[in-house]
């Protein structure tokens, strides 16, 4: 183990733990604002309340995310100071811009959203909510497309005599296609994952609290984030397929990385589940959908899919002598827990409308427990997904450019990443207790009651105190 094994677990250790929030944050902001719009439209006091009841537990899951960002961002100084001169110029500009306009957009306009109840006017009010979601969403791109230079380089060029890369064109750094459609694929991943969450809290209040006042509020709030998952699943399910040729044209060996195709196919094959050796290049046992792979890549079911030997060998010879290939295990098996926790979430979904059809109340202590793992299954989708995202591209830190290894920071020893990694480690451990139990205690406590206070009794009973308190 040497300081720069130590700096790639902190990093994915850290990025994954900061992406646990990220998804329900932006899906959430998006869902609140729509519950405050029906209210705001049809004057139904049932989206009130749920408005102000997810919008509580979006806002615990911002102020976490925000925490964890920063600390985040605190690693390209640390453990990868070499990657940030490398690329500073070009992949600062779009994370300045995320913190300078979208970051402080959506914070602003949270903050009056949180006290801008009963004083500021409807409309606006409406607006702030909306507006810190679209800032919300804003930080992703802006996010996604510096992570998706990474993965494609483009708009820059190779200064010959400082040997780092320079911005030429921002506008393409903003539109590569990786980020065009990596951003809506991890919108609707995000919505997966929150409409999981509105789903959830809602059925526990459905089957738990029946003869509760508000039971038709929480039968609104079951379906309406079942629906939201159903549909953000055929939106992950379509974004996903144009992702996978683009990664096809940009980055094959990532592709076949995620089959552990070792030769090349023409058709290619999708195996659902294969038992070989531990590196994946031996097969003794697989499940496979023939042309499932060409199509995935190509559009094309009888498409050529390159193999890990041939294109291992092209890279040899373009970029220099050393293993240009990913760790197959991580990248197959990461792959398919993206689908299959993904799909596995819009199973459970589909049966909580089943169980909910014309009026009908759950009462299935079964689909109370899937109901209660329902959040976590796309959380983890989403996980898996970058770790197959990131990890795929290895040994490039920027593709074609940059190997991880020449990014580390050369001052940084062993004991010192070690030490940053350990400390990391236990606060976030911490917060994630924290989280998870004020998301617990509040989602428990249900909608808030609207009903007012009474007003202060202002009658002149002045005749019945004593003479001195009188005057």
């Amino acid at each position: 183990m040497d300081a720069l094994d130590v700096a790639r677990w902190q990093f994915g250790v850290t990025t994954v733990y900061h992406f646990l929030f990220v998804p329900l944050t932006i899906g959430l902001s998006i869902l609140v604002a729509i519950l405050q719009t029906l209210w705001h439209r049809t004057g139904n006091e049932r989206y009130l309340k749920l408005t102000k009841f997810y919008g509580k537990l979006f806002l615990i899951n911002f102020a976490m995310g925000v925490v964890t960002g920063i600390v985040q961002e605190f690693q390209f100084g640390m453990n990868w100071s070499d990657y940030s001169r490398f690329v500073g110029d070009i992949f600062g500009a779009p994370l300045a811009i995320e913190a300078l306009v979208a970051f402080f957009l959506e914070s602003t306009f949270i903050g009056l959203w949180i006290f801008g109840w009963d004083r500021l006017p409807k409309r606006l009010h409406l607006a702030s909510i909306w507006a810190a979601a679209i800032g919300t969403n804003l930080s992703a791109y802006f996010i996604l497309a510096a992570n998706s230079f990474m993965q494609n380089p483009v708009g820059y060029r190779i200064n010959p005599d400082t040997g780092r890369a320079e911005l030429t064109d921002f506008l393409a750094v903003l539109t590569n296609k990786v980020a065009l459609i990596t951003f809506p694929h991890t919108l609707a991943g995000s919505f997966l994952v929150a409409g999981s969450l509105v789903v959830t809290v809602g059925l526990w209040h459905v089957m738990r609290n029946r003869d509760s006042a508000d039971t038709g509020a929480y039968r609104f709030a079951t379906k309406f984030g079942a629906w939201t998952v159903m549909v953000s699943t055929a939106l992950v399910l379509v974004t996903g397929d144009i992702q996978g040729k683009i990664m096809t044209q940009v980055q094959p060996m990532k592709m076949a990385a995620a089959e552990g195709l070792y030769t090349t196919e023409s058709p290619a094959s999708f195996s659902v589940l294969t038992i070989g050796s531990l590196d994946g290049s031996r097969e003794v046992f697989a499940i496979k959908i023939p042309y499932l792979l060409s199509y995935l890549g190509t559009g094309d079911p009888e498409g050529t899919v390159h193999g890990i030997n041939d294109l291992q060998a092209q890279y040899a010879s373009q970029y220099g002598a050393g293993s240009y290939t990913p760790i197959i295990p991580v990248t197959y098996w990461s792959f398919r827990f993206m689908i299959g926790f993904g799909l596995a979430a819009a199973a459970i979904a589909l049966l909580v409308l089943w169980a909910q059809r014309k009026g009908r109340t759950p009462t299935s202590r079964w689909l109370l427990r899937a109901g209660l793992v329902l959040p976590v299954l796309p959380l983890l989708a989403n996980s898996f997904g970058w770790i197959f995202t990131e990890m795929g591209r290895q040994p490039w830190i920027v593709f074609g450019e940059m190997l991880t290894r020449d990014g580390v920071s050369r001052s940084v020893s062993l004991t010192e990443v070690l030490t940053s990694f350990t400390a990391f480690t236990l606060i976030y451990a911490t917060l994630a207790v924290i989280e998870f139990k004020l998301l617990v205690r509040y989602a428990k406590a249900g909608v808030p009651d609207l009903t007012p206070d009474p007003e202060p009794d202002d009658t002149d009973d002045d005749a019945e105190r004593p003479l001195a308190f009188a005057y």
